[in-house]
């Protein structure tokens, strides 16, 4: 059981968090308009969980214009990628007992 705990991810512990990683996970990419309203959270919310998953680099964005308005497009990385499939890996083990 122990070695099962070890291997869940803190990063992903939050529902907001967890929320973002499996949505980018089957989406090649999304903006930070179309997470907002898939996870129904304040702008301030989303921001805050998207900074700590780009401070672990679990996800990386690319900041363009569409008609003068500026877009925010959101990817998982490959890192995020391993480090959401362990995460997922391990509840699976738990669940399983």
């Amino acid at each position: 059981m122990k070695d099962i705990l070890k291997d869940l991810n803190k990063a992903f512990e939050n529902r907001v968090r967890l929320g973002i990683m499996s949505a980018l996970i089957v989406n090649e990419a999304l903006t930070f308009n179309d997470l907002k309203s898939l996870l129904g959270v304040t702008d301030g919310n989303l921001a805050s969980h998207i900074k700590s998953l780009e401070k672990s680099k679990y996800v990386s964005y690319i900041k363009s214009f569409i008609d003068r308005k500026p877009n925010t497009e959101y990817r998982v990385t490959e890192l995020g990628k391993k480090a959401f499939e362990s995460h997922l890996s391990a509840i699976e083990r738990l669940l399983k007992g």
